[in-house]
């Protein structure tokens, strides 16, 4: 990853902080974006290649674009963009699911993925050159209870990467997309509203997956040869066999 331009969203924390700490660490130049500005600038401090930080809210279709359109020169010509920005919001079944929930989810995981990827892609296509690598999850194979509306995002991530895939293939962009199960980062927290409790009885039993295993498997996946592309790649934690099977020990 040497000497490429890599840009990250959702790169405050998580997923998303982890493999932007990876790719650093493999010498990419790197432009995180976030909502919080001191902690992805306290971040970037950190960092030993170059980073340029973005601001912007990845549902803000005019902050995207603006931001995106208005980075410098030395950090224009990215090569690898990772849509690694959203979260859950609830975990209700539909007939009592919050509708500022749903909003929440469709709003980040569906048209922030998709407004960051059109406001990219035209560097892209114009080098014939690039790759993108969008976070789907388990969520966007399997539907579970009271998950009726992530799941629909995901399988939303999971259809436009496809289509994404299909109308860049003659430019030579390569877009893959994985699919963590269990892991543990914020997202339980978030989905609960800030109850920690119910968040950490997730994890209960069970040995999940860790931002930085995903950063390695989103490390693998950017790493291959130019003519190799991870189209699609399912991560779980041992202990998970699918969306709803898990086996807890006691």
């Amino acid at each position: 990853m040497e000497n490429k331009t890599v840009l990250i969203t959702g790169a405050t924390s998580g997923i998303g902080r982890a493999t932007a700490q990876k790719m650093s660490d493999a010498g990419a130049r790197l432009i995180l974006c976030g909502r919080r500005k001191e902690i992805l600038e306290a971040f970037a401090a950190t960092l030993s290649t170059p980073v340029h930080v973005l601001v912007f809210d990845v549902a803000d279709k005019t902050a995207v674009f603006k931001a995106i359109e208005g980075l410098p020169p030395a950090f224009q010509a990215i090569d690898l963009l990772i849509n690694n920005a959203g979260n859950a919001h609830g975990f209700d079944p539909v007939q009592t699911a919050s509708l500022d929930d749903w909003d929440a989810m469709i709003d980040s995981n569906v048209k922030g993925l998709m407004y960051v990827t059109k406001a990219v892609l035209p560097q892209m296509v114009d080098r014939k050159s690039g790759h993108i690598i969008n976070l789907g999850s388990i969520a966007g194979k399997e539907v579970y209870p009271k998950g009726s509306v992530y799941c629909s995002s995901k399988f939303a991530v999971d259809a436009f990467s496809q289509g994404l895939r299909i109308d860049l293939n003659p430019f030579g962009i390569r877009v893959g997309t994985i699919h963590p199960g269990m892991v543990h980062t914020e997202f339980s927290k978030v989905r609960f509203k800030g109850d920690t409790s119910r968040a950490e009885a997730v994890y209960e039993g069970v040995t999940p997956l860790v931002a930085e295993d995903v950063a390695d498997a989103l490390f693998y996946m950017a790493s291959t040869p130019a003519h190799v592309n991870v189209a699609d790649l399912v991560l779980l934690p041992t202990q998970q066999a699918n969306a709803t099977v898990v086996h807890r020990k006691k």
